[in-house]
């Protein structure tokens, strides 16, 4: 009798153990992100702050800081911090600076913020962002903050204000905030960057 229940309990084994391992196949949600409080290109100079790197695509928590950055004429700002982090069914980025002020005086802000998540609902993957700016000030005349905001400068400079990219499709989404994006010949600078993706299982 006992010889006969030996080769059920080796295939009802058998068949868990098969389970387990078709189980452990199945996709797991993935994350990505990135927050930088400060990129910047101009006048033969590059530079970056309080930058958290790539999240890894198992998630975590990723924070960094910087306590003032000063190029005369490029920029100068203060209390720079930068965090990233992804679990359960959320991939989410924060940055920030304080008393900003960009190229000798031509865009100055007292805070500069910027806010990106990428969740799932289920399989579904959506996507939401936004940017605060205290006092933002270019070219002597105070700016209200809109998503994607464009102002032209003298020199050729543009300034983007809460300028916003993202995609989502299925199950997967992506967004970018740059609170604060400055080009123009020879210029590229970027202030408060968040970043968040997702692939949801």
């Amino acid at each position: 009798m006992i010889t006969m229940k030996n080769p059920s309990i080796a295939i009802l084994l058998a068949a868990i153990l098969a389970f387990s391992q078709f189980a452990g196949l199945a996709q797991a949600t993935t994350f990505s992100g990135e927050a930088v409080a400060l990129k910047a290109t101009a006048l033969g100079i590059s530079l970056t702050a309080a930058d958290t790197g790539p999240l890894p695509s198992s998630g975590g928590n990723l924070s960094t800081s910087a306590a003032s950055v000063n190029v005369p004429g490029v920029v100068s700002a203060d209390t720079l911090k930068s965090t990233a982090s992804g679990s359960g069914t959320t991939s989410q980025a924060q940055s920030s600076a304080a008393t900003v002020n960009l190229l000798n005086g031509l865009i100055t802000a007292d805070v500069v913020k910027s806010n990106s998540s990428a969740s799932c609902s289920g399989s579904t993957a959506s996507t939401s962002g936004s940017a605060q700016i205290v006092n933002l000030v270019a070219a002597g005349q105070t700016i209200t903050v809109a998503p994607n905001l464009a102002v032209s400068l003298p020199g050729g400079i543009t300034l983007i204000v809460d300028e916003q990219t993202s995609s989502t499709g299925g199950n997967t989404g992506s967004i970018t905030v740059n609170a604060l994006h400055v080009t123009g010949p020879a210029i590229d600078i970027v202030v408060a960057s968040a970043h968040s993706d997702i692939t949801c299982s």
